[in-house]
């Protein structure tokens, strides 16, 4: 995206998609640890393999985690961008467990792009993507998010 485009003529269209992402054992792993979030099913593989899993999955958080890199992969930069910051979430649903082992990817939608103008240096855009983080080989996406930024993009460039 560029700022000389009409945002808002593209609502509704995809804007991006990432590269393939590995959630390996010592990805997973290293979530729990940081996270201090070390359940059975992520960390570990005999106990999980009793599960209806059939083995270890990594955490949801790990999956959304991984939306910032995602982004910068798949979605392109508006010209002339101060900065842009994480706004939240209107909605986040978790569909499907990503097992150890598995590849996800990030689809990015523009939902929305709203103007809220102006502080005199920089016109202010909030943006809604959604999010679909895909599992490479299954029908069902891992998830599905509403994700906000705003966008600051210097005037006059």
């Amino acid at each position: 995206m560029t700022k000389s485009i009409d945002l808002p003529s593209l609502v509704g269209t995809e804007v991006g998609l990432s590269r393939w992402f590995e959630i390996d054992q010592a990805r997973i792993d290293a979530f729990a640890k940081i996270t201090e979030d070390e359940q059975f099913i992520h960390v570990d593989p005999d106990m999980a393999k009793h599960t209806p899993f059939g083995g270890t999955i990594a955490h949801g958080f790990l999956t959304l985690s991984l939306a910032s890199a995602m982004s910068y992969d798949a979605v392109a930069t508006l010209d002339g961008v101060v900065m842009g910051v994480n706004y939240g979430f209107d909605r986040l649903r978790f569909l499907a467990p990503v097992k150890a082992g598995k590849r996800v990817r990030g689809r990015f939608v523009l939902k929305d792009a709203q103007n809220k103008g102006s502080d005199g240096a920089n016109t202010r855009w909030l943006l809604t993507h959604e999010l679909t983080v895909e599992i490479e080989g299954e029908d069902k996406p891992a998830l599905i998010a509403g994700w906000l930024s705003m966008q600051m993009v210097r005037e006059g460039d």
